[in-house]
């Protein structure tokens, strides 16, 4: 009878699903986020390197300053501000006093 091999030891083995939980937690606590996002064919390319520029030490400011100014909202404004910014020359805010119609009582 030939000789049985000793069997390897059992590797304790996480669930997939809990490692992927443990690595996006790592990611999450490096500052990290995951995107899923669906584009053209014809735009993936463009995406990618976008994602690169960001990532890359050396282009990541240029490129997240070059990003704001063209896609971040606009500062956002309350009615308050926006009467405050409201061009006033030329338009007659007094209005005549106006006692009404008269009344015999």
């Amino acid at each position: 009878m030939p000789k049985q091999l000793p069997s390897p030891p059992s590797k304790s083995r996480t669930p997939p699903s809990a490692a992927l939980a443990e690595h996006r937690k790592r990611l999450r606590s490096r500052g990290l986020q995951r995107l899923e996002v669906q584009v053209r064919g014809e735009d993936a390319p463009l995406l990618r390197a976008v994602v690169a520029a960001l990532a890359d030490p050396g282009q990541a400011a240029e490129a997240r300053a070059l990003l704001l100014r063209r896609f971040a909202p606009g500062p956002v404004r309350s009615l308050k501000g926006l009467i405050e910014s409201a061009p006033l020359d030329g338009i007659d805010l007094d209005r005549p006093r106006d006692m009404g119609r008269a009344v015999e009582l």
